[in-house]
């Protein structure tokens, strides 16, 4: 199976993320884990499975990964398995930011949906719901554990 990992990292904690999906997927050969600025269109032709994440600043995606993804033709991954991720602050580390932030949280959301939502505009087809991996603080490091179930998301897409 043909899949690309797409990511974009402020700090390298989705870029971790990425890489686990990816080494998990399967081999280099199959499977490509590409920063947002390296990847160009033309290498999604006969991807089978495009996985996209980003980390969450200001409720969103990190704006590359929005231009990357708006740039996709219409229609331009019909046939093809999507799926999106992003790093996020723990409840813990969001309550204790600031007053706001947990209303503000609440009504904005993270940065996985609107990557998927932007997917499946167009054309891909959404096997799991977005996912969210878990940091410390702002920069992190990743809350121990987050590779590990960034491997077993991984598996699910690919039905082990």
């Amino acid at each position: 199976m043909k899949a690309v990992v797409v990511y974009d990292s402020a700090y390298g904690n989705t870029e971790k993320i990425a890489q686990s999906i990816g080494n998990t997927l399967g081999s280099p050969g199959d499977v490509e884990v590409l920063r947002v600025g390296s990847l160009k269109l033309d290498q999604l032709a006969g991807v089978q499975l495009l996985v996209a994440g980003s980390p969450t600043q200001k409720f969103r995606p990190l704006p590359a990964m929005v231009s990357f993804l708006k740039s996709i033709p219409g229609g331009g991954l019909k046939g093809v398995r999507v799926a999106a991720f992003d790093t996020r602050m723990t409840k813990e580390d969001i309550e204790a930011a600031a007053a706001i932030l947990p209303f503000m949280v609440r009504i904005f959301g993270y940065a996985a949906k609107p990557i998927a939502g932007l997917l499946v505009k167009k054309g891909g087809e959404l096997v799991r719901p977005p996912e969210g991996f878990l940091v410390e603080g702002m920069e992190g490091p990743l809350v121990p554990g987050e590779l590990e179930r960034a491997a077993a998301w991984a598996r699910q897409l690919i039905g082990d």
